[in-house]
């Protein structure tokens, strides 16, 4: 026996304690997912991602698409309902508590609470060969209308590109002097991402370093929350641009700066 879908509350009143995916109708708990089987697309196929579906929870799937990879690999879109709830109002996420300036406002906050530039290295780190994610905090240019840190009047940055090894970067760190370390991270194939994340903390902290910089790692699966956990001072993931990287950096430097000077 099915589940009875008349079970389900199709009420159009939002209740965060009980929020529901929405689909056709509030509260209906429509979702819609995709995953590829290492089998040919066919009745049969179909019928396997159907099966496979039910066991992920979902009532009543039904397989919108199913795409042909190749001979052996089935691409499948299903569509369904699940009846799970979460309680909106209960959830706590750590994030990056800082106020987020604009660059005019971060240049007018460096040049009113620091007599020099602030410096800061970059690099995509470990066997990490993706640059876009440092290059859009860091490059002149930026990205989606924000401009890097390298357009700032009043910070020195250096990007070091893809690919650079840890005590490459650190040796770079000390060269310049700088305030700030950004590591880029975008490739996460079984955690390697998280392996040369700690690598790098434990390298600093074996040469009494640690204390010497911010550091900050941004990427697709980073959150402001696993950054804190793996030693980091902040974490940015997706959606981020160089306004809230700076504005966290700028003002966790200017507090630092006035905690040594009490």
């Amino acid at each position: 026996m099915g589940y009875d879908l008349s079970e389900k509350n199709y009420s159009k009143d939002l209740d965060l304690k009980l929020l529901s995916p929405y689909g056709d109708t509030l509260n209906d708990g429509k979702v819609q997912l995709s995953f590829t089987l290492p089998i040919k697309n066919d009745e049969k196929g179909i019928e396997a991602a159907k099966l496979l579906a039910k066991k992920m929870g979902l009532l009543d799937p039904l397989v919108s698409e199913s795409v042909t990879l190749d001979s052996k690999f089935t691409m499948y879109i299903v569509y369904g309902s699940v009846m799970h709830t979460v309680d909106y109002t209960n959830i706590i996420v750590e994030t990056v508590e800082t106020d987020v300036l604009t660059k005019k406002e971060i240049e007018d906050f460096i040049e009113e609470h620091f007599d020099r530039n602030i410096v800061v290295v970059g690099a995509s780190t470990g066997t990490d060969a993706h640059t876009v994610g440092i290059d859009a905090i860091m490059n002149m240019k930026g990205f989606a209308g924000h401009y890097g840190i390298e357009r700032y009047r009043n910070i020195d940055a250096y990007n070091m590109g893809s690919q650079v090894e840890n005590e490459e970067f650190i040796k770079k760190a000390l060269e310049v002097n700088a305030d700030v370390l950004l590591v880029s991270q975008t490739v996460t194939q079984k955690d390697v991402h998280i392996k040369n994340l700690v690598n790098l903390v434990e390298l600093l902290e074996a040469e009494n370093l640690r204390d010497k910089f911010i550091l900050i790692v941004g990427g697709p699966r980073i959150t402001h929350e696993l950054a804190k956990e793996l030693g980091y001072d902040a974490g940015f993931g997706p959606k981020k641009f160089a306004e809230d990287v700076s504005s966290f950096f700028v003002q966790e430097l200017e507090k630092r700066i006035k905690g040594t000077k009490v």
